[in-house]
């Protein structure tokens, strides 16, 4: 460490003056050290070295620029810290920190990951209450590489260390564990760090988020249950004082989840999830103002990235969101989201809104200048942290480097080497953040209070200890708090103490019914929304009167409640949600949240709840129902029918339509999409009846073409890849079947439409190319075969995919949106083999972002393992690659020092690169 050698070198006699110096100050000034106050602010770009030596901890603290009235406190640093990435409080206000000394640390320049067993988890303690952490015990040693963990009861955590899930437990008190259980071996897999599982947070409805990966936690009788889940987000998770969950990625600060992943869950088939990862922020108007140059990105070799003053417009790698929920700092930043981005060396404020119906959104908080920001290019802000003292704390990795080796760009790794970021290593830091009228929280001791002790700190105004009493409640599930939890979440003036209530007897398996319906008409929509969630486990029972109370809240004021009926109304029974639901479609069809949660509950009647839709109440004619005498329900239309079928087409007015068709529109593609995506060919039959009869209004019927037509492969999605689910917008599509859609007829009426001009024959084109009937002819099948060399190839690439693509492109290979492209019937995966190449080692610049040059670093052996095997998935069928066409594309192409982009794919030679975000 630098600054360390440095010190030594001067002499045995100097380090007697300087400790003795250092022990008076001691004496004299007992706490953190902090910041430097009141800087002129915003701050303009500091003018510094190219040379960014190592700083001691007090010499970092000089770097730091925040608005008036605010500063931070070193808290902890090296070297009792190393390599800090995530910091969590206990009850008893002891910090766990998690250490990756294994990042990018291997090889030197090469800056490659370690697969050694070297990483900790660490409990800090301040034992001389001066404000600074002097003590460390490593909890849980010899770890490769750890994603995330969470504090439990009883001296135990949950640990990831991919591919395991651990509960790990200190059984005698010496905060060391001593025994650990496997909770889940699929904790995502020991390849890129960046897309592997993280997060494991504890929300308020008792269930434990991961982020980019496809499985949550439910904690239920002492177990922890793994269930499946949608992947959403890139790293870290937060929540709301309403337990709304916010994500983050890449170059997008704030998404939020109105629609909870395990909703969409029950339906397979449904195409789009809006609800879901909700992006609050328009891209195009959030800039950030760090105050150093911030060349050293993977993409600032582009001229948009930086300004003239070297300071990048826009995030380049921001994580760990956190919607402060304290109250030791101002009321204005109080419920506002914090996010950091280490690359740009910045922690950003952002000031979300609420129009009052429950529709959020979010900008930037200060029009010019960042909450902090500093001019020392190693300090990188990797996670934010809520703690017991009401503040905000900040986990600061100190590197010179924020990508590690295998995904750099060129340029990139040029800047580091040039500046030798690569050096000096295994520093940490970690920040509270401080204002002037700060007043702390004394110093919890929650681990050996009484049960009606914890129920008291839930009508704490600091969110932390609010969750933490929730938390140690559940665990412990002492039954005799129950009459005070009910009259607390009755009788509370405080929304956030009555919501946190509830949820605690949720929790403990404690609520009933009288509680429920009590808050379903309760003043805050927040209360009345978490009622509705509350209800399902009586709207499950057939005739129980709490379906009847629950569909009071149909006009609900707001879209908080409204939201949350449509998708509880999805647990009630088969026979009765199809009603409500329709009902709830027909009047707030012109919401895409609601219309994907509520259509996340039909789950095999979107057919009937998308003909009951398309009909008006007192028209002539209507769809006639019958027992299909292969059983299920059938219904359809002249020209697409199925033997055994008897059916009548609605018929709708134009005016009748017309009305619907404004507000119904989107209902109706996603539920045609939804329809498609089952591959039930009857139900098919049955909306492309409606769909082509020219009887009804061209806007319904276009609309239920084109939701049809996306979720097909023949949509340019690889198979399903889900209607209207662009991230920009909040959805985001999900993989689905590959292959045609049988049905039972030759649908003429389409294929003759399809034969005509304008948009409903181009959808009515794809459609029928997507589909398949009897006695149409098959296209032809071109299988590849491989000789053993090459199965063994395959098989090779196959393991590499595991641990180095999966995260980004998916077990499936269609892509997780906005991180990953989809593989499956992909033109560039498919064409040639020198493009894909090019692809691997240079990276691609597209619409989604930036491809890193993931395969620079393999050998020619690995990469054309990798090739071999994705050109032979998911359902892509092009010939292997050989080692020698790797090397050969490899010369031709080694002058190429910044990513490709697809109009220099297209047309095989080089040039500049294009334009988009990420890191």
């Amino acid at each position: 460490m630098k600054y360390r050698k440095t010190l030594a070198a001067c002499g045995v006699a100097l380090l007697f003056v300087v400790v003795s110096v250092v022990a008076q100050t001691a004496a004299t000034k007992k706490g953190p050290l902090s910041s430097i106050k009141n800087r002129p602010w915003p701050a303009a770009v500091q003018k510094v070295s190219e040379e960014q030596p190592v700083l001691s901890p007090a010499d970092a603290l000089k770097t730091f620029y925040m608005p008036p009235g605010w500063r931070i406190e070193l808290v902890a640093s090296d070297p009792l810290i190393e390599d800090p990435i995530k910091m969590e409080f206990d009850g008893d206000g002891r910090l766990w920190v998690l250490e990756m000394q294994g990042w990018a640390s291997v090889g030197g320049e090469a800056m490659g990951n370690s697969f050694e067993p070297i990483n900790d988890l660490v409990i800090l303690e301040d034992t001389d209450g001066d404000g600074v952490y002097d003590k460390k015990t490593v909890f849980m040693d010899k770890m490769i590489l750890p994603r995330a963990f969470k504090i439990l009861d009883h001296n135990c955590a949950l640990v990831g260390e991919p591919p395991h899930l651990w509960k790990a437990c200190d059984t005698n008190g010496d905060l060391k564990a001593d025994t650990k259980e496997e909770v889940s071996n699929t904790f995502a897999t020991q390849g890129v760090v960046e897309h592997g599982a993280n997060g494991l947070y504890w929300a308020m409805d008792n269930w434990i988020y991961v982020s980019e990966h496809n499985w949550d936690l439910h904690p239920e009788n002492g177990k922890f249950n793994v269930v499946p889940s949608l992947s959403r987000g890139q790293w870290g998770l937060t929540q709301d004082d309403a337990g709304r969950l916010f994500r983050d990625v890449n170059t997008d600060p704030l998404y939020v989840d109105y629609t909870p992943p395990r909703y969409f869950m029950r339906n397979p088939n449904e195409t789009r999830t809006t609800g879901l990862y909700f992006n609050l922020v328009d891209q195009e108007k959030t800039l950030i103002w760090p105050v150093r140059p911030t060349l050293g990105v993977n993409r600032g070799y582009r001229q948009e990235v930086p300004r003239p003053d070297g300071s990048a417009y826009y995030y380049q790698g921001v994580s760990n969101p956190m919607i402060f929920r304290g109250d030791a700092l101002p009321k204005e930043v109080q419920g506002q989201p914090f996010v950091v981005d280490g690359p740009t060396n910045i922690v950003h404020l952002l000031k979300m809104t609420d129009d009052g119906t429950g529709r959020l959104s979010a900008k930037d908080y200060y029009p010019k200048g960042e909450f902090l920001a500093s001019t020392d290019e190693r300090f990188r802000p990797v996670d934010l942290a809520l703690g017991w003292d009401g503040t905000l704390y900040i986990v600061d990795m100190y590197r010179g480097v924020s990508q590690d080796g295998p995904i750099q760009t060129d340029y990139l790794r040029d800047y580091i080497r040039k500046r030798k970021l690569w050096e000096g290593v295994h520093y940490g830091r970690i920040y509270r953040v401080v204002h002037d009228t700060s007043k702390f929280d004394g110093k919890p001791h929650m681990l050996e209070e009484l049960p009606a002790q914890l129920v008291a700190h839930l009508s704490s105004p600091n969110g932390w200890w609010r969750d933490m009493s929730q938390q140690l409640l559940i665990q412990r599930n002492d039954k005799s708090v129950v009459p005070a939890l009910k009259s607390l979440a009755l009788g509370s003036p405080d929304w956030r103490f009555r919501i946190q209530a509830l949820a605690t007897l949720d929790g403990m398996n404690s609520i009933d019914e009288a509680t429920v319906t009590t808050a379903l008409g309760d003043k805050a929509p927040e209360v009345r929304a978490e009622a509705v969630r509350l209800s399902e486990r009586w709207l499950r029972e057939a005739g129980n009167p709490m379906q009847a109370a629950v569909q009071k809240k149909m006009d609900d004021p707001t879209w908080t409640v409204r939201r949350q009926l449509a998708a509880s109304l999805g647990e009630m029974p088969k026979e009765a949600r199809l009603g409500p639901i329709e009902t709830i479609l027909r009047k707030y069809g012109n919401d895409d949240v609601t219309v994907d949660a509520a259509i996340s509950g039909l789950n095999g009647q979107e057919a009937d709840a998308m003909l009951s839709l398309l009909q008006t109440p007192g028209t002539a004619a209507r769809a006639v129902v019958v027992q299909h005498r292969g059983g299920g329900v059938a219904g359809g239309r002249a020209g697409t029918v199925v033997p055994g079928m008897e059916v009548e087409a609605p018929v709708v007015t134009p005016s009748a339509a017309a009305a619907m068709a404004k507000p119904g529109a989107d209902a109706i593609s996603n539920l045609a999409a939804t329809i498609m995506r089952s591959r039930n060919g009857e139900n098919v039959q049955r909306i492309l009846g409606f769909a082509t009869d020219t009887r009804h209004p061209e806007a319904l019927r276009l609309a239920i073409l084109r939701g049809a037509a996306s979720a097909l492969p023949t949509a340019g999605r690889g198979g399903g890849g889900g209607f209207g689910g662009g991230f920009g917008g909040g959805g985001r599509g999900r993989g689905g079947p590959v292959g045609p859609v049988s049905v039972g007829a030759e649908p003429e009426a389409l294929i003759a439409m399809s034969k005509t001009s304008g948009d409903l024959a181009d959808s009515s084109k794809q459609i029928v190319a997507g589909l398949t009937w009897p006695g149409k002819p098959a296209p032809p099948v071109v299988t590849q075969s491989r000789t053993p060399e090459q199965q063994a190839r395959f098989a090779a690439g196959q393991k590499i995919y595991a641990t180095e693509c999966i995260g980004c492109h998916m077990e499936n290979g269609q892509g997780a949106g906005h991180v990953g492209a989809s593989l499956a019937g992909s033109r560039f995966v498919n064409g040639q083999a020198a493009t894909l190449v090019r692809i691997m080692t240079a990276g691609k610049e597209g619409s989604i972002g930036l491809m890193p040059p993931a395969g620079s670093q393999m050998t020619d052996e690995q990469l054309a393992s990798i090739l071999t095997f994705i050109r032979g998935s998911f359902g892509n069928n092009a010939p292997a690659v050989q080692p020698a066409e790797v090397k050969e594309t490899r010369l031709m192409y080694s002058y190429r020092k910044t990513p490709w982009t697809e109009p220099e794919l297209n047309a095989g030679r080089g040039g500049r690169g294009g334009r988009g975000r990420g890191n």
